[in-house]
């Protein structure tokens, strides 16, 4: 179900069908590095995460992580959405992005057609997470006039992130 588009990119569910592509994204060094290993190493534990995240955040919010695709060649190259997550009050805006198409200005393109979809949805708040050296998503977020508010340590996890708020 196509959720939002920009000039050059269509956001979208995430479907059963693109577990290649989550496969491959979600062991990206990038991914591994800043997010984590999520244990995706088979097209099958690909499934599982798309039906036990994306999908069920779908079924329970209405919103949740979208496949970001190029509508030029409908080619997959990220994902980008919005996120209700144990230990942050607000929804967080979250995105990552192959390799190949980092730099190119797809992150920041996706990323603010999710906060105008944000206020369409009645979302007053958003905030954002990242790791204290992820240099590229904090000058992201800070484009899309997020202001740095400290540090916060998620549930279960002993890493003290950035996190970042909008209001809107």
């Amino acid at each position: 179900m196509k959720v939002t588009e920009t000039n050059r990119l269509s956001l979208r569910w995430v479907e059963e069908t693109d577990a290649g592509f989550i496969l491959t994204l979600l062991n990206e060094p990038g991914w591994l590095k800043y997010i984590g290993d999520k244990r995706i190493h088979t097209l099958e534990d690909a499934n599982r995460y798309i039906l036990n995240g994306p999908s069920a955040m779908y079924e329970q919010k209405g919103f949740g992580l979208f496949l970001v695709e190029r509508k030029l060649d409908h080619v997959p190259i990220g994902l980008c959405g919005l996120i209700k997550r144990d230990g942050l009050e607000d929804v967080d805006i979250g995105f990552a992005f192959l390799t190949d198409y980092q730099s190119q200005g797809y992150a920041y393109e996706a990323a603010f057609a999710t906060v105008e979809l944000a206020k369409e949805l009645g979302i007053k708040r958003l905030v954002a997470i990242t790791t204290k050296d992820n240099a590229p998503s904090s000058k992201l977020l800070e484009k899309l006039d997020m202001k740095f508010e400290g540090y916060v340590t998620l549930p279960n996890d002993t890493e003290e992130l950035k996190k970042f708020g909008l209001k809107i």
